[in-house]
């Protein structure tokens, strides 16, 4: 839990740093400015405590996902960097694999999205709300009626949940992304998104769109070119 509190923390000041420049004194001694009438402004970064609340929000995810009675790592006894085979098991079991994309993809619209609806709130506020809407989907996600609809209906036909660091590496890939979106021109992330979504349509025939399409709205051709067809 500390991992993850440091994670989050830390590398979003690191952004904040690269995106903003120097914004003034370091988190560590404050986010206020004092103005030349004495009065003090908040930085565009935002109050550290919407970070700490993020981070609290990813370890109530994987507490809650622990109730549910999720496992905490896979069942066969190892933690893997990364694994490959989709149609497999151990798929979305370890700390990475081929949907980590789609959730730095989350992290890329989850930014515009908020910083469309919510302008004027801090880099801060936004993340944290992001991470809320990640770790809620990531409970709904591990439900036995949307594991049972992914087998159903998705190339994912052994798919059975996932691990709790699985679904917590997901979280953290939706903060990776959402503050590279933050750093990087909006230009750039368009295009990492459509890059993203093309190679993995390319690697295992599937990526975001086509998940939430085959989730919501299963299309037999779909399927059978996902089959191998």
């Amino acid at each position: 839990h500390e991992v993850v509190l440091g994670f989050v923390v830390s590398t979003a000041r690191w952004v904040c740093r690269r995106r903003f420049g120097n914004m003034g004194p370091s988190p560590q001694e404050g986010i206020t400015m004092s103005t030349a009438t004495g009065s003090s402004v908040t930085t565009r970064f935002g109050d550290p405590r919407y970070l700490w609340a993020a981070a609290g929000l990813v370890v109530l995810q994987a507490v809650v996902l622990l109730l549910m009675g999720r496992v905490g790592i896979c069942k066969c006894g190892d933690i893997k960097l990364w694994h490959g085979i989709v149609k497999s098991s151990e798929n979305s079991q370890h700390l990475t694999d081929w949907y980590t994309f789609s959730h730095v993809l989350h992290g890329l619209i989850f930014y515009a999205v908020l910083s469309y609806l919510m302008p004027r709130a801090s880099l801060a506020a936004r993340l944290a709300l992001a991470v809320a809407i990640e770790a809620g989907w990531e409970i709904v996600e591990n439900t036995e009626m949307v594991i049972n609809r992914y087998r159903t209906a998705t190339i994912s036909l052994d798919y059975f949940g996932d691990s709790v660091v699985n679904s917590v590496m997901d979280n953290l890939a939706m903060v990776a992304g959402f503050l590279a979106a933050a750093w990087l021109p909006a230009g750039v992330s368009v295009a990492l998104a459509l890059m993203s979504e093309m190679f993995m349509a390319w690697a295992i025939r599937d990526n975001l769109l086509l998940n939430i399409v085959m989730l919501v709205w299963p299309m037999d051709g779909v399927a059978r070119w996902q089959g191998g067809g």
